[in-house]
């Protein structure tokens, strides 16, 4: 059986339909979220659910890339540099993030039990993700 993420309802791909839809529409601006909503008369649960479901069927069907700035909201880009930023900023903010669930709770997880075997495991582990993103 598929995992939940890789799981897809009928309804989510109906929403990621009409949500691709009206970012089609939008072309070539892009949509905040709340003008997203709007425009696709979903609720925000079913927007969030079809934009998850949509850059899904993004990545099988090979698609432009669907991405969201401050700025100009969720588009979809082709642009390289707009999507190396856009690329950049998320993995920054993915490092930022395993590096304070281990600075605020696997180190002192590891103080608390240092010789513990799922301490070396998940050291090893967060190690070579961290090791990853820093490149």
């Amino acid at each position: 059986m598929p995992r939940a993420s890789e799981r897809r309802s009928a309804a989510s791909q109906r929403h990621a339909d009409t949500v691709r839809f009206v970012l089609f529409e939008a072309r070539p601006a892009g949509l905040a979220f709340n003008q997203l909503v709007r425009s696709s008369e979903l609720s925000p649960h079913q927007a969030r659910a079809g934009l998850a479901c949509l850059r899904d069927i993004i990545a099988e069907r090979g698609w432009p890339p669907l991405i969201w700035t401050r700025k100009d909201g969720y588009q979809f880009c082709t642009d390289p540099a707009e999507l190396q930023a856009y690329e950049v900023a998320v993995i920054r903010e993915k490092l930022t993030e395993i590096r304070r669930f281990i600075t605020g709770v696997v180190a002192p997880h590891a103080a608390l039990q240092p010789k513990g075997r799922w301490i070396k495991h998940l050291n090893t582990q967060l190690s070579s993700v961290e090791s990853t993103l820093d490149v």
